[in-house]
């Protein structure tokens, strides 16, 4: 069985990643993350969030370079290995952007079980894990229904549910606040700050400069080049309205006042589905 008591979660080395069509996706990525760190991928669209995170989560693999979750190189060889499978699974888990592409099965019930029930956990955990999950995100009562059924949020929250059941040590979220309502945005909040504070990892996509300031405790900023433009703690860079604009994490809208035009900066806004 794998040792996960190593302190390093991840460390990416000169990390190369292309699309098809020798298209960069990152390029020259180098990083260390600890267990217990709360980490904000921030970066415009196209500069690499989700497919990092992908990686950190072996559903693809490096073109050049390397990445290892707890002292282990991640690599199609080392997913061969089903003692690695099992351990890496119930340690990492990734919630998607789309919910529409994580769930798949019948009913709410059986996507939030189906992952226990992989790793070959007793029934009766499996019953118990599914019903806490399902209470502490407020979707009891969503069980018997089909996931086709639902609202965005609610989607969204079955999604977290369906790994929260697994009890990982590491939780990676990509842009998770995308179809919440602001109700609910500030639930999760308070859940993931609730959820960290037990030594676990959050590593986070996100456009969400207001979540970044009330949950991240480190900031990897990703730029136009696919590049690590910055890393450090949030308000190195959140009280920097230049670096926000110069790498397009903001950006500036003029106003006409009667004979002037002023130029505000503005955080980039994003619509929320109840």
């Amino acid at each position: 069985m794998t040792d996960f008591s190593s302190e390093i979660v991840f460390e990416a080395r000169d990390l190369c990643y292309d699309y098809a069509g020798n298209i960069p996706a990152l390029q020259q990525i180098n990083f260390s993350i600890y267990s217990g760190e709360l980490v904000a991928l921030i970066g415009a669209n196209g500069s690499g969030k989700s497919t990092l995170l992908k990686l950190m989560d072996g559903l693809v693999f490096p073109n050049s370079g390397e990445i290892s979750a707890f002292g282990q190189i991640l690599s199609e060889k080392t997913f061969q290995d089903r003692k690695f499978v099992k351990s890496f699974r119930q340690q990492v888990g990734l919630v998607f952007q789309d919910p529409d592409v994580q769930l798949f099965s019948s009913n709410v019930w059986d996507e939030v079980t189906f992952g226990p029930l992989q790793l070959e956990i007793p029934s009766e955990e499996v019953v118990s894990r599914g019903q806490q999950v399902l209470e502490l995100l407020g979707i009891s009562h969503l069980k018997d229904r089909p996931p086709y059924l639902l609202s965005g949020g609610e989607k969204k929250k079955v999604s977290l549910a369906s790994i929260l059941s697994m009890q990982p040590k590491v939780l990676l979220l990509d842009e998770p606040t995308n179809g919440l309502d602001p109700r609910s945005q500030g639930n999760l909040i308070d859940f993931l700050l609730q959820w960290s504070s037990h030594g676990n990892c959050l590593i986070f996509s996100t456009q969400d400069l207001d979540m970044v300031e009330e949950i991240a405790t480190r900031v990897i900023v990703l730029g136009k080049e696919h590049q690590i433009e910055a890393d450090g703690q949030p308000e190195k860079f959140l009280l920097d309205p230049d670096f926000l604009l110069r790498t397009n994490l903001i950006h500036e809208h003029s106003h006409r006042h009667k004979t002037l035009i002023h130029r505000h900066p503005h955080a980039h806004e994003h619509e929320h589905q109840s």
